[in-house]
């Protein structure tokens, strides 16, 4: 959504009360008038799309308790919590990052992982190998492009976008990105366990993607 410059002639208690306002929310004076506009004429703004993408994968998630989510209003990102079934439970986060711009270009989801554990780390990057050679053998005719990925020291990254077929209500995107999360998580913990190898993991993600389960 294209932003324009004006400019407004404004009560100075106001501006006092929006400023006061703004820093409370951990926004700015421009957006906070942008979005209090918005709401007033029922127009969408992206940053109101993005909270309601998060309120649902909130939702979505909490009930099965394997990921605890976290965000804050006005905020671009929001992260997710899952305990490894291993030693001493250590914990992955997932970070979920949207665009405000292009409708086919979501964002990034960033898995970041800490241990000091030789073996596991070791294993996890195993995993998110395992999982790009699976997405690059798969994807292709689901997506306009193939998703990037990374590896970084102690942190996996893919990008995520949707068809350009049509527009996507809120809940779908959720749903999606809810559901990408949790099949990614199970089948980590599941590989980390040894309940699945790599045959396993590449049968049930494909099983998923042919259900049309998976679309970002």
């Amino acid at each position: 959504m294209k932003k324009t410059l004006y400019s407004l002639m404004l009560n100075e208690e106001v501006v006092r009360e929006i400023d006061a306002l703004a820093h409370q929310m951990g926004t700015n004076r421009s957006a906070l008038i942008n979005q209090i506009l918005a709401d007033y004429t029922s127009v969408v703004t992206p940053e109101r799309r993005i909270e309601s993408i998060f309120h649902a994968i909130e939702e979505m998630v909490a009930p099965a308790r394997e990921l605890v989510p976290f965000f804050v209003p006005n905020a671009m990102t929001m992260s997710l919590k899952s305990s490894l079934e291993y030693k001493y439970r250590p914990t992955v986060k997932y970070e979920v990052a949207l665009l405000d711009g292009d409708a086919g270009e979501l964002g990034e989801l960033s898995v970041i992982f800490r241990t000091q554990s030789a073996a596991l780390l070791q294993s996890m990057a195993q995993f998110f190998r395992l999982w790009k050679q699976i997405e690059d053998a798969h994807l292709a005719p689901y997506r306009d492009m193939p998703p990037r990925h990374a590896l970084y020291d102690g942190k996996f990254t893919r990008s995520l976008a949707l068809p350009r077929d049509r527009d996507y209500a809120s809940e779908e995107i959720a749903k999606a990105i809810s559901d990408y999360i949790k099949l990614f998580d199970h089948l980590m913990k599941g590989f980390l366990a040894g309940r699945y190898d790599a045959r396993g993991v590449e049968e049930i993600y494909y099983a998923q993607l042919a259900a049309g389960q998976i679309v970002v």
